[in-house]
């Protein structure tokens, strides 16, 4: 993943719908905005900072997805045929007694 602009566009608007939703909480509770008064108490707060967590983590599932992929892609693809070792394969034995 290069950027956060590869992130599709729901996800990306959810992680910053989230950014608000935790930047509003923390500046009502230190006294910086004065928000209405079903969400200016500290139990709105608290519910702000829970919801902003929560619309930010499909966005950390997808960056963590899109790692794996390519970081190991035997955790997302089919397992690639097993090679034969070399001590399989017959070997010229220069020590025959028939030559």
């Amino acid at each position: 993943m290069r950027s956060l602009g590869a992130l599709p566009k729901p996800v990306l608007i959810l992680e910053v719908i989230g950014i608000a939703f935790l930047l509003l909480s923390y500046l009502s509770l230190n006294g910086y905005v004065a928000l209405p008064a079903p969400f200016g108490n500290a139990t709105a707060a608290i519910i702000m900072v829970f919801l902003g967590i929560a619309l930010m983590i499909p966005a950390a599932a997808f960056m963590v997805w899109a790692m794996a992929q390519n970081v190991a892609p035997l955790l997302t693809k089919g397992q690639s045929p097993v090679k034969k070792s070399l001590s399989d394969k017959p070997k010229d034995k220069h020590d025959d007694a028939d030559h």
